[in-house]
């Protein structure tokens, strides 16, 4: 559901020794928890509004975009300014959009908040993904990502009937018990901003005017394509001019970069695609009972987040091309299985190996992404490298609604 960067630490910046994988872990973990919580309550959220349930899905898109551009740009604060500056400009974003979403009384003002909890998540998650450190440590974060995103829709579901529609859209700010112990770990901001070139705020504007029209590809084709057509050249002569700029050249020229950032946009993409589609995918195949679809994937997303842990914590002895080998082949297995089978039992292993595959790679493509970047340029491979992996949890919902449940 993501960044910077893991691995190597800047050698301006003084960290004392890592905190615990777990307070990582519930620092980033609960903006996939928010992201969807809603997915279940959409109905009764419009019900309450008096509005059409595709007018209140925004709850969601809005989310999804605002975590996506969000990645990047919370990227070049921790390069620029440092970790305790992200983590507090986060932390206080976190509690201003969740005052928001918990007490505006007009949609619109629910919709910001939402889009500054999104920010928020995409900062913490930086500063959780800075302070890794390995392939071990980076799967608890993933794996976290897993099994709360896999939880959120139940969570939301129930604390919907317990207390009303906006209990649910609160629950990422759970992120913030842990922002005292990870504190005293992000250093000085003044040490991490030391010697970090002027903020390119023409690069970060393209980028961000090229997420947002590949992300109406779904809905609105002509439009987003050409939008998307209209910043690519303007983007790519302004990486020529800067090269060291919002998206570094060495970076975006770099096969190991690119390479992984195009396999977690697939799977990403592929898992959320499966996500949103399986339950009508169960129901037009299977006799399932909706309880039993919705029970049967719980379960599946969640050994499959556990399992991808495993394989993180794995991947330094298996070597890196058994561990690719290993995620194309599930990868691959995924989609065919949901495309073609009927049988109830094979759609779950499905699940399973999406939700593995997805947050598997996260994990180990990006400590390798880290580890191949210059220094000064690792937040910025790593902001890029999540936004590709967040493009595919903003596109995977849309193409859901294109391709089966429309």
């Amino acid at each position: 559901m993501v960044t910077t960067a893991p691995a190597r630490h800047s050698s301006t910046e003084t960290r004392p020794a890592r905190p615990s994988p777990l307070w990582l872990a519930l620092l980033a973990a609960p903006v996939a928890t928010g992201a969807n919580a809603p997915v279940l309550i959409l109905p009764d959220i419009a019900r309450s509004l008096s509005a059409e349930t595709a007018h209140v899905a925004w709850i969601v898109t809005v989310f999804a975009w605002a975590m996506t551009v969000g990645t990047p740009l919370l990227g070049a604060l921790v390069r620029h300014r440092g970790l305790r500056v992200t983590l507090l400009a986060s932390s206080a974003a976190a509690i201003g959009g969740t005052a928001l979403v918990v007490l505006a009384p007009w949609f619109p003002l629910v919709l910001l908040g939402r889009a500054a909890q999104a920010a928020a998540g995409a900062g913490l998650v930086a500063v959780a993904m800075n302070l890794a450190g390995s392939t071990r440590r980076m799967g608890v974060i993933t794996a976290g990502f897993g099994v709360l995103g896999a939880a959120g829709p139940l969570l939301g579901s129930l604390l919907a009937q317990a207390v009303n529609w906006r209990a649910p859209l609160a629950l990422s700010a759970a992120a913030l018990l842990a922002v005292p112990a990870v504190w005293r770990h992000t250093g000085k901001a003044a040490a991490a901003a030391r010697g970090a070139a002027a903020f390119d705020a023409v690069g970060a504007g393209l980028v961000v005017a090229l997420v947002s029209a590949l992300v109406l590809l779904p809905t609105a084709p002509l439009p987003g394509l050409v939008a998307a057509a209209l910043v690519v050249v303007p983007l790519a002569l302004h990486v020529r001019r800067r090269p060291d700029g919002f998206a570094p050249a060495a970076v975006l020229r770099s096969r190991v970069f690119t390479g992984s950032a195009l396999l977690a946009f697939v799977f990403s993409t592929s898992y959320f695609v499966l996500l949103f589609a399986l339950p009508a995918i169960a129901r037009g195949r299977t006799g399932w009972s909706t309880a039993a679809i919705g029970t049967g994937q719980l379960v599946a997303l969640l050994a499959g987040s556990l399992l991808s842990w495993v394989l993180a914590a794995a991947a330094s002895r298996l070597g890196h091309r058994k561990v690719l080998a290993v995620l194309l082949v599930l990868g691959t297995a995924a989609p065919l299985t949901a495309a073609f089978v009927t049988w109830g039992p094979a759609l779950l292993l499905a699940a399973a190996a999406a939700v593995f595959v997805a947050t598997g790679s996260n994990a180990v493509l990006s400590v390798r992404v880290a580890q191949h970047a210059a220094e000064a340029q690792r937040p910025s491979a790593i902001g890029l490298f999540v936004l590709c992996y967040q493009l595919g949890g903003a596109l995977g919902p849309a193409l859901a609604a294109v391709l089966v449940l429309g």
